[in-house]
């Protein structure tokens, strides 16, 4: 069973399908494309996780994912907790870990690096705390992913539009305020792989955002390897690893933010056990050794899992995320016909002409990905700095 229908889901179907799986997608959305490549459909929400559980009962699963869908993580956990099937880790741990709010309080407990953050159910108690932080701050739901609801604050006069739109994207009324971390360089993140508590792969990347987009906490591109250095990476695989333990995580994919800020320390800011979306498993399979999309299909189903390493990359990858910075009528895509043979190695493109697409607000909000390949690491950084001289979304002249 595959929790949830976008198209994140397809290469897990492929890689179920090659294992001789039938393979049952839930959601509450009949027409989101994965349902058109798994073999049963049920429309139940994913956010029901008693609903879940009694569908998985009388369909007999014997292996559930919430694959690169963040809001049924904690009902996959659930549901595979109740029946005694294979899952990344405890339903409990998946709740501590899907709450930005208690995530932050479990890393401050353990002594991890944390921000000074604080979670609310109230507006009005939010209010009273703004001698509480150091300013500037973000607000946050506790319970959403894509950087959905996420606002930075500078004056407090606006704490309470922030917390307004914080609130209309949280699916269970609770929101997060945080200390602002400046970041030194470029955020960072991995796609992590845990066997039997062990930590085995991280394939670590870097973060590009698009500074006018509506909401310029979106990562609109994502390069591989990190060119980060080597005592970060090694500073955030022990804090990895030493998480893991804390909630004794069994074997299973994580999605991993983390970030250095300007103090010279190392942050984890979120970690989820899921693929991260933007495709990011995928292109990992492009860039380096390990197959982490089948691996993670093999351990839902209980099958040995293939040997698991840390990746060798045959390259240098990047994922753009193809968007635009204002609303209206698509058209078509504008990619330059030498950077596409030099570059391209996959294109995407979700939408089609004469379809609405809005201001890049969220990951939701994405006209599709390229997927590219470069011969080294300035010449991926160049273009990454100067990609819309390339790549233009054209909407149709109003």
């Amino acid at each position: 069973m595959l929790l949830g229908g976008i198209h994140y889901l397809l290469p897990a179907i492929k890689a179920a399908h090659k294992h001789g799986c039938h393979v049952i997608t839930v959601d509450y959305l009949p027409d989101n494309i994965a349902h058109k490549y798994s073999d049963e459909y049920h429309n139940v929400s994913i956010l029901d996780k008693e609903a879940v559980l009694s569908l998985a009962k009388e369909l007999q699963i014997d292996g559930i994912l919430s694959f690169a869908v963040d809001p049924g993580v904690v009902t996959a956990a659930y549901v595979a907790e109740q029946l005694g099937l294979p899952f990344t880790c405890s339903f409990e741990a998946a709740c501590i870990l899907q709450d930005k709010s208690r995530f932050r309080q479990f890393l401050a407990e353990n002594g991890f690096n944390v921000p000074n953050a604080k979670g609310y159910t109230d507006a009005e108690e939010a209010l009273k705390d703004v001698d509480y932080f150091n300013w500037p701050i973000i607000v946050k739901p506790v319970d959403s992913a894509g950087s959905k609801g996420v606002t930075r604050v500078d004056d407090p006069n606006d704490l309470k539009e922030a917390i307004d739109h914080a609130l209309d994207e949280s699916h269970n009324g609770h929101f997060i305020i945080e200390d602002f971390l400046e970041k030194e360089g470029l955020s960072s993140g991995s796609e992590s792989f845990f066997v039997d508590g062990v930590l085995k792969y991280n394939g670590f990347y870097d973060q590009y955002f698009d500074n006018e987009a509506s909401n310029p906490f979106t990562p609109s591109a994502e390069c591989w390897p990190a060119d980060k250095d080597p005592k970060y990476l090694g500073e955030i695989r022990n804090e990895l690893q030493r998480l893991g333990s804390l909630l004794h995580v069994q074997t299973g994919l994580f999605n991993v933010e983390w970030r250095v800020c300007r103090n010279g320390k190392p942050y984890l800011m979120e970690v989820s056990p899921r693929a991260g979306g933007n495709r990011l498993a995928e292109m990992l399979n492009y860039a380096a050794d390990v197959d982490i999309v089948e691996t993670e299909v093999c351990k839902a189903i209980g099958e040995p899992i293939p040997v698991v390493h840390e990746p060798n990359y045959n390259g240098f990858y990047a994922i753009l995320v193809l968007h635009n910075e204002s609303a209206g009528v698509f058209d078509h895509m504008e990619i330059d016909k030498a950077f596409r043979k030099k570059y391209v190695i996959e294109e995407e493109v979700r939408v089609c002409k004469g379809d609405r697409v809005s201001t890049f607000s969220g990951a939701n909000n994405a006209i599709g990905t390229l997927f590219l390949k470069f011969d080294t690491q300035a010449e991926l950084r160049q273009i990454m700095n100067s990609y819309r001289n390339y790549v233009k979304v054209i909407l149709t002249p109003q």
